[in-house]
């Protein structure tokens, strides 16, 4: 008899250490990082430059993105969108052919 109350109460007590106290945490939208979604406004005009770090960081200031994604030429890329990347491809050049985000 014994037993079974200690496991009783082994039982409640991991129980009670599982509840919540009513007051969820707030999970954010798959492929959102609060406060760096990206804004393609006037990166157009990127397209034309040389593809270098320093056009890429400036890019990427601009855009507000949290995250910059480079796409070489002939590469597969994922097709998952993500409000907080900045995309730029760029050819055989090393001349930037696109900008966008997701």
């Amino acid at each position: 008899m014994r037993m079974r109350v200690s496991f009783a109460l082994l039982c409640c007590s991991a129980l009670l250490a599982c509840s919540t106290t009513g007051q969820e945490p707030e999970i954010p939208e798959r492929g959102v990082t609060p406060g760096f979604a990206c804004n393609s406004d006037g990166l157009s005009k990127f397209v034309g430059q040389k593809a270098d770090s320093a056009t890429g960081a400036s890019a990427l200031a601009q855009s507000g993105a949290k995250s910059l994604r480079w796409i070489p030429p002939n590469s597969a890329v994922t097709m998952d969108f993500r409000q907080d990347r900045l995309n730029i491809e760029y050819d055989e050049k090393m001349v930037i052919s696109r900008v966008n985000c997701g």
